[in-house]
């Protein structure tokens, strides 16, 4: 009767790890199924998107133009992941959060296609470019308040300077004539391609996902703002490249500027630019002993009639700003005709002499701008002002070319970017026996 009982006890035993193991392995099939059918979508990447830009999406409107997360139920159930009930739980598109997942894809993979070692070289020199941002700002101040204390000394006396050989004149001549005009050298010529504003991704209504992947999402830091750069850089376009079929021919000068059209594009980016150069141009020439010689005769000439010593000195003042303006002329016609620029001027490297800047912008002038070996090209320099705009706004203007690109260049009207899925996770509920239900959740995202 013991051992009776003993077997029956054992039996039991056994045959619940049996009935457990069962229930386990029934519940692995159904994972295993639905982890299989999920990577099967997500198997589905758009293609040109990854063989054109490096970005791996799913297209969630599966070529229709219209979005459904139905489609991608359908899909599991269509990979075997059928009798189940699926809700998805957390979806992001390329779109969501300041395009942070394309963003990190560009990143990663720079970093994995190019290594690091070249944009660790500028981690250095990006602090500089953001010094310079601000004392952009402070030299602007510097100037208006130069010619509005020029102004107040010369109304104080009632006096005004001569008309006749007056460098500061020239000077508000240049800048109010076309800057595409003074920069762009004989035979350049801009393209007249626009795009309706309104019909670009950053100005559209955009589909959005909903949950956070702050436990899957990762951070880049300035080092990730150099490497974004650097992907910018070697998939789009700018003025000083060769022309492509696609909506804008200067992609690069749209994703900083963000205009309609590439005319606008182009004298926004060379505005930004001016402003990046002018800065090392004053503070050389505020050093060279020579220059400023020559501008304090040039400002005694002009004041000898006033005899107002503080009048002269902020005509010197003047007179240097208006020099480095000038020189940044000139250094942009260099960069525009493919030429390199050191980023710091020196006396070796400085091309414009007084006598040129009198007659820059006139009939007289010819100059070309010079080509140092050894300096930044343009997509060097607009490599700066990539990394000086926000990421989330050159990340959403950057999708922006991408769609259009895909629209036009592949035939494919439906594609829209913020239909684009990077990562999912969904809940799914099934029955596995006797009315047993077994739920579950299953992410995939692409990294």
């Amino acid at each position: 009767m013991y051992l009776s009982l003993i077997f029956l006890l054992l039996l039991s035993f056994v045959m619940a790890m049996i009935e457990s193991a069962s229930l386990q392995m029934a519940k692995n099939y159904r994972r295993a199924d639905t982890n299989r059918a999920l990577e099967c979508v997500f198997a589905e990447y758009q293609k040109e998107l990854l063989e054109e830009y490096d970005i791996f999406a799913l297209e969630g409107s599966y070529e229709t133009g219209q979005y459904s997360e139905q489609n991608i139920v359908n899909r599991l159930a269509y990979y075997g992941a059928d009798h189940m009930e699926h809700q998805i739980e957390r979806i992001q598109m390329l779109t969501d959060q300041g395009c942070q997942t394309f963003y990190n894809q560009a990143v990663q993979y720079i970093k994995h296609r190019y290594g690091i070692q070249k944009v660790e070289k500028m981690l250095g020199m990006s602090s500089l470019w953001k010094e310079q941002e601000k004392q952009s700002q402070e030299y602007s101040k510097e100037e208006t308040d130069n010619q509005n204390r020029i102004e107040e000394l010369l109304e104080e006396q009632e006096m005004e300077l001569p008309q006749e050989n007056n460098p500061l004149e020239h000077t508000s001549h240049l800048k109010n004539s076309p800057l595409l005009e003074l920069v762009l050298t004989e035979g350049q010529e801009v393209s007249q391609k626009r795009t309706e504003q309104e019909e670009m991704l950053p100005d559209r209504e955009k589909q959005s996902g909903y949950g956070t992947f702050a436990d899957v999402e990762g951070e880049n830091g300035q080092l990730g703002k150099l490497l974004f750069g650097e992907y910018l850089l070697k998939h789009f376009s700018a003025f000083t490249g060769q022309d492509h079929e696609g909506p804008l021919d200067y992609e690069l000068e749209y994703i900083i500027a963000g205009k309609e059209s590439d005319k606008d594009n182009l004298e926004t980016v060379i505005k930004k630019l001016m402003i990046l150069r002018f800065v090392p141009n004053y503070a050389y020439i505020q050093t060279d002993s020579v220059k400023k010689a020559e501008a304090e005769a040039t400002a005694a000439a002009l004041c000898v009639l006033l005899a107002v010593p503080a009048i002269t000195e902020a005509a010197v003042q003047a007179i240097l700003l208006a020099w480095a303006y000038g020189e940044t002329i000139m250094d942009m016609r260099s960069l525009l005709a493919g030429k390199k620029v050191p980023f710091i001027k020196s006396e070796e490297s400085w091309q414009l002499s007084w006598q040129a800047f009198l007659t820059l912008g006139t009939e007289e002038d010819t100059s070309e701008g010079m080509d140092y070996g050894e300096g930044m090209d343009y997509k060097e320099y607009l490599r700066v002002l990539l990394f000086l705009e926000k990421k989330e706004t050159a990340a959403i203007r950057t999708l922006g070319i991408i769609e259009q690109n895909l629209r036009m260049r592949y035939g494919q009207p439906y594609f829209h970017a913020d239909y684009c899925i990077s990562r999912m996770e969904i809940h799914t509920e099934c029955t596995l026996r006797r009315n047993i239900s077994y739920d579950y959740k299953t992410y995939y995202g692409y990294q």
